[in-house]
């Protein structure tokens, strides 16, 4: 019997010029910020992975919770026989949960990492014969610009995209708008009873917040810490990884958990034909993490360009997965 192999558009690889000048101008920033998009090398998206499994890390199991009490309703809303996009697909196990009640056509997985992600495919294919697996490696944060095979895909069938995990915090309210609109296109260029299932992280106590992206045994500073050796191998940088301590914290102003490095003492680091002084306590801010009121992100979506709202939230209301067609 031949076996199936996935199909795999790596666009991502073509924009390393692009990468490098954009860690360059953050870098020499007032406040020094990197994209949390650099996170995602292979090592990066395992120590994600671990993150997901801690105590303190709630949005993972919430969001399960949600999909397993609510699941009769929830896969009422998917159109069946769907191309289903999974943007920021890791290593695709939170969409695969989903093939149980409702199994896809063709599952595009959409993601940054693509060396973890095309590993993750070749045994998800081997697995589902019967769905058609297709990887995209692509900053899809700046564009959703699909090859030219898979427009056509798009076009043929309804689309279901999930955006799981609460990633979209990373977006501050101008750009989720953007992106979202732009995923509002995305599903018009399907066929009929296309639509967006996304988890968003809400509103709650400090505490919480901090203790998920401050865990007891490292996880997520390791994770944190991992840029810097990112930067090392794009730029040839010379950050030395104990001169750097990870901090969390929640901004309550601006409704964001913040991740920053913080610099342990006074030191100079050297970049691509650049010198960057810290001075003790001096942050590189690495991530954003908004968290959101139900009614406004309700009304968000409907802004973006969808017309048909609903959600679905956890016992605690810690966390809420929304539809929206």
């Amino acid at each position: 019997m031949q076996v199936k192999h996935p199909l795999f558009f790596d666009i991502h690889q073509e924009n390393k010029d692009a990468d490098i000048q954009e860690l360059i101008q953050g870098l020499l920033c007032r406040q020094a910020t990197l994209s949390p998009k650099y996170f995602y090398d292979e090592l990066g998206s395992v120590l994600f992975d671990a993150i997901t499994l801690l105590p303190e890390y709630y949005p993972t199991r919430a969001e399960s919770e949600i999909f397993v009490d609510q699941a009769s309703e929830i896969h009422a809303q998917f159109p069946k026989q769907a191309t289903w996009i999974d943007l920021g697909a890791g290593n695709c196990q939170k969409a695969v949960r989903l093939f149980k009640h409702t199994m896809p056509a063709n599952y595009v997985a959409v993601d940054i990492s693509t060396d973890y992600l095309s590993n993750n495919l070749k045994d998800l294919q081997a697995k589902y014969s019967e769905v058609r697996v297709i990887g995209l490696g692509v900053d899809f944060s700046s564009s959703l610009t699909f090859p030219g095979k898979l427009k056509e895909l798009i076009a043929e069938q309804p689309l279901l995209a999930l955006y799981l995990g609460s990633s979209l915090g990373n977006f501050n309210s101008t750009e989720a708008f953007y992106f979202l609109q732009r995923l509002a296109n995305l599903c018009k260029a399907g066929q009929p009873g296309s639509g967006l299932i996304i988890g968003i992280d809400l509103v709650k106590d400090p505490n919480t917040l901090e203790r998920a992206y401050a865990d007891a045994l490292g996880v997520t500073a390791a994770f944190n810490l991992n840029v810097l050796r990112r930067l090392n191998s794009l730029l040839g940088s010379d950050f030395d990884l104990q001169d750097w301590q990870h901090c969390a914290r929640f901004n309550a102003q601006e409704s964001r958990v913040e991740m920053h490095l913080n610099a342990k003492r006074d030191l100079a680091v050297n970049f691509h034909g650049h010198q960057r002084l810290f001075k003790k306590d001096e942050t590189i801010h690495t991530e954003n993490s908004y968290k959101w009121p139900i009614q406004n992100f309700s009304d968000l979506l409907l802004k973006s360009g969808f017309t048909n709202v609903q959600h679905w939230t956890d016992s605690k209301s810690h966390y809420a997965l929304f539809w929206a067609s």
